[in-house]
């Protein structure tokens, strides 16, 4: 079995306007990712998904370029299933086979950013055409999973302290949520606005359901440390991004300055940045987006590092089918994974783009069965909204 094909779109489904939300970077209107289809010479098809922009917003032509025409054809001919072996050589580059026989990384200078998301995005697919080609589902491959169902949060949470509790109150009443998420930080202006918003919050879900808070790294250290200190008696879960991912330092501050576990990574790749965050002390619970920090590989890499540092997973799924799926099996395979981020915001790239039906019921939701990643890609709703 070798690589016949790789061919990827940027795909931009329209969120329908009485769905969209505002958020710190914006209207949301349309959900956008770089979806990448590899095939082998017998047929096999793997999707994967690669990201380089937050949230669902930003756009993806370069990402999309790179794809088709520099990193689709050093795929060709090779064995799908050397997955490890075909990251580190897009990893390293023109080093690749020196270190590969050092038994070190020696990586190109371009080997964050739009490099890993290209990464992450072939890495998806190739571990889905492994299972496919084996009648398994991938976090079989993976070491097995603990359980057939895990508990999953609820990831939404925009509305003004007048309304956020009847808004976090919904996704409890809907889908049995134990856990919902709700976003602070510089869409709400000074600290004080979400502090007040946090409070409102839990008074309306009262304290058995567990409420994290999102400030997506828009604050700086002095202002995640006050909004800490305006929450204390809040019982928060975790304070997620207090501040830019690029302030490590400034992060593990922010960590010490108060009891509040701080969750931290969907703006991270490779784990050489986990690493120092865990160094560092600068994080609780590592979240690692896949179709950014290195793939599926990467991110088992990363849980492993949580493992042994005593943290905790909990990998971020705000994003397409191909990267949400792959958070299913990885947290489905991880030791350190406690918990599943279930976005309540739109998103037609989950539900749309495939045939499967994704839900949530009792606060749970099931890891596939079915082998390689376990969707079906919805070729109508990908041709109608991909474009090269």
């Amino acid at each position: 079995m070798h690589i016949k094909t790789v061919e990827a779109w940027w795909v931009k489904i329209p969120i329908e306007a009485s769905r969209q939300h505002r958020s710190d970077f914006g209207r949301l209107t349309t959900f956008d990712a770089a979806i990448v289809r590899i095939e082998t010479n017998d047929g096999i098809v793997g999707w994967g998904e690669g990201k380089n922009a937050a949230g669902s917003a930003g756009t993806y032509g370069t990402l999309v370029h790179m794809l088709n025409h520099e990193v689709g054809p050093k795929l060709i001919g090779r064995d799908p299933a050397d997955i490890s072996a075909i990251w580190e050589m897009l990893y390293n580059g023109a080093r690749h086979e020196m270190a590969a026989i050092s038994g070190h990384a020696m990586p190109e200078i371009a080997r964050r950013g739009l490099s890993i998301a290209a990464i992450s995005a072939v890495d998806m697919a190739l571990w889905d055409i492994l299972g496919k080609s084996l009648g398994v589902p991938v976090w079989k491959l993976l070491g097995g999973r603990k359980a057939d169902r895990l508990p999953a949060y609820a990831s939404g949470g925009w509305e003004s302290a007048d309304r956020i509790g009847e808004q976090l109150k919904s996704y409890i009443a809907t889908d049995g949520f134990k856990s919902v998420k709700m976003r602070v930080g510089a869409m709400d202006g000074a600290p004080y606005v979400s502090a007040s918003r946090v409070r409102a919050a839990r008074k309306a879900i009262g304290p058995d359901i567990d409420l994290m808070v999102d400030a997506h790294g828009t604050y700086t250290v002095a202002e995640a440390k006050r909004f800490i200190q305006m929450v204390a008696d809040c019982d928060i879960a975790w304070f997620e991004e207090p501040v830019i991912a690029d302030d490590k330092p400034g992060m593990a501050e922010v960590r010490a300055s108060g009891n509040v576990p701080i969750a931290a990574g969907e703006s991270e790749a490779t784990r050489f940045a986990f690493r120092d965050l865990a160094v560092l002390r600068a994080a609780d619970i590592f979240q690692p987006d896949p179709a950014f920090c290195g793939g599926i590989t990467e991110a088992m890499r990363i849980s492993s590092l949580a493992s042994a540092f005593n943290l905790r997973f909990a990998p971020h799924l705000w994003a397409g089918a191909p990267c949400f799926f792959s958070g299913l099996h990885l947290c489905a395979a991880s030791p350190a994974s406690f918990v599943i981020e279930y976005s309540l915001g739109a998103n037609p790239m989950i539900h749309d783009l495939v045939e499967d039906t994704v839900s949530v019921k009792d606060g749970m939701i099931e890891i596939p069965d079915k082998p390689g990643l376990g969707f079906t890609i919805n070729r109508r709703v990908l041709e109608a909204h991909a474009q090269r």
